[in-house]
């Protein structure tokens, strides 16, 4: 084949791949969750892999990210030493040179601020619980509070994008998208990479590479659902389309599309067509998806008044649950508006009320509906706060700076050993003092439970195999069941 025709050949499968659709088609072919190398007929689409490494504990995985940082202080890790100490400045022995942000990094004194908030024990586990998270500390005995977590980064872009992608900088896939290319989708009428982000809470931008799929093939980014009448766009028939009508031009594009095939042996064409018709079955699988008419009322009291709110984040909880019972095998939530350089015990009384009863309800719903066994939920930010106060410190009123160098997240079902505590930090919250479990350390975990050694499961771009964990990462095996 000379060049010339292959010129033509590529403008010609251009022409078809990017206007036969129309506008809409185009931005729907990035956003089925098919299998690169074809369009497989059975109701499994399988990822790269095949099969997972080992029998995986967990199918799916329901992702609460607290986007912003919430403060582990005033939520999970207490410390009654900071109330003695109140108002002093944090000693240098404990900073030991450590570096601050630009907004705390110029105060005279770095006064420490003990949390306003009541803390007790839960459960037989014993696990300590603000009283802020009333319905979170009912569910103690099938959490594993982790308290030991760290990061580098101690802004909040970088350190979102570290948490999602492995990496600080823009350009690698998310770990959804690492999943989806991995093990595909179990659902072939939705995509295996779901997105739902809160309304009305946005302190922090939230950009679509967050749940980009980076270098990996574009069918395997995360698909947004938005509240209001469409929850994808692009996903409805234009004006005087009908079904019928678009039923017949996928069909002609397909034959087309075959004799393209058969002339370059491309398997992105295969690839193509199973994405239109990916397309055309979400414009049912969809709405039904995100119906939530179906839902009893005994199901809304359970999630609270504000599930009926779409947007809000017991909703986005209610469709999480959904979209597991449909097998989609990653569901990422964003319920952003933790960072509380000031104002925090308001701030954080109105984030704590938005998660706590939801959260709850997500882990029994699907405890009840037995889901719970195989779906790994977890909860937690890109980092944490500081135990002295940004900005002047009353007996009412108090800031908290970024803190990355240890923050506490939780996680239940799917293969994680339920009631635990896992690490420790010093009396003052600062530093790690007992197993500590790095980014890349919770990810390989994360992937360790879908059945994945992260070392495995790689990519190859510019010459170079990369993978989620980047060069390293340990299965955090205290944590597992």
């Amino acid at each position: 084949m000379n060049c010339t025709h292959v010129n033509f050949a590529m403008n010609r499968r251009d022409f078809f791949g990017r206007f036969a659709l129309g506008l809409g088609g185009m931005a729907l072919s990035g956003l089925m969750n098919r299998d690169l190398l074809g369009a497989p007929k059975s109701n499994a689409i399988k990822g790269i892999l095949g099969q997972p490494h080992f029998a995986p504990k967990a199918k799916r995985i329901i992702y609460l990210f607290m986007s912003g940082g919430p403060s582990q202080l005033d939520l999970f890790d207490h410390k009654p030493l900071l109330k003695k100490l109140n108002g002093h400045d944090l000693p240098a022995s404990v900073r030991m040179g450590q570096r601050l942000t630009g907004m705390s990094a110029n105060q005279a004194t770095l006064p420490i601020a003990a949390s306003i908030f009541d803390f007790a024990q839960y459960g037989k586990s014993g696990a300590w619980i603000s009283e802020l998270l009333p319905n979170t500390a009912r569910m103690a005995d099938d959490l594993c509070f982790i308290h030991s977590i760290n990061t580098e980064h101690i802004n909040h872009d970088p350190a979102i994008t570290f948490f999602q992608t492995g990496h600080q900088l823009p350009g690698r896939p998310s770990i959804g998208a690492w999943l989806s290319y991995g093990l595909g989708s179990a659902n072939e009428n939705l995509p295996g990479f779901v997105v739902l982000i809160s309304k009305d809470r946005i302190d922090q931008p939230l950009y679509s590479r967050l749940w980009g799929n980076g270098f990996l093939p574009s069918n395997h980014q995360g698909v947004q659902f938005r509240n209001g009448k469409d929850p994808v766009l692009f996903l409805k028939n234009p004006d005087g389309i009908s079904a019928g009508s678009r039923r017949k031009m996928l069909d002609r594009l397909a034959e087309l599309h075959a004799l393209q095939y058969h002339d370059l042996g491309d398997p992105d064409i295969n690839a193509r067509v199973a994405q239109y018709e990916m397309a055309y079955r979400m414009q049912t699988s969809v709405p039904d998806a995100m119906d939530l008419s179906k839902e009893s009322d005994e199901t809304f009291e359970l999630y609270g008044k504000e599930a009926r709110e779409p947007g809000t984040f017991a909703a986005n909880c209610l469709l999480a649950r959904r979209m597991a019972e449909r097998d989609v095998r990653f569901i990422q939530l964003y319920h952003p508006g933790w960072d509380h350089h000031g104002g925090l015990p308001n701030g954080i009384r109105k984030q704590a009320k938005d998660v706590d009863q939801a959260g709850y309800a997500l882990v029994t719903d699907l405890k009840r509906r037995g889901l719970l066994e195989d779906t790994l939920v977890i909860w937690g930010g890109e980092f944490g706060r500081t135990s002295y106060s940004q900005g002047k410190l009353t007996a009412t009123e108090y800031g908290r700076d970024h803190h990355p160098r240890c923050f506490t997240m939780w996680m239940c079902g799917g293969g994680v050993k339920p009631g635990t505590t896992y690490g420790a930090t010093d009396d003052y919250s600062y530093s790690v003092v007992e197993n500590s479990v790095h980014v890349h350390d919770l990810q390989a975990t994360i992937m360790h439970l879908m059945g994945i050694n992260h070392e495995k499961l790689t990519y190859k771009f510019q010459g170079r195999d990369y993978r989620l964990t980047d060069v390293h990462g340990e299965v955090v095996k205290g944590i597992l069941a």
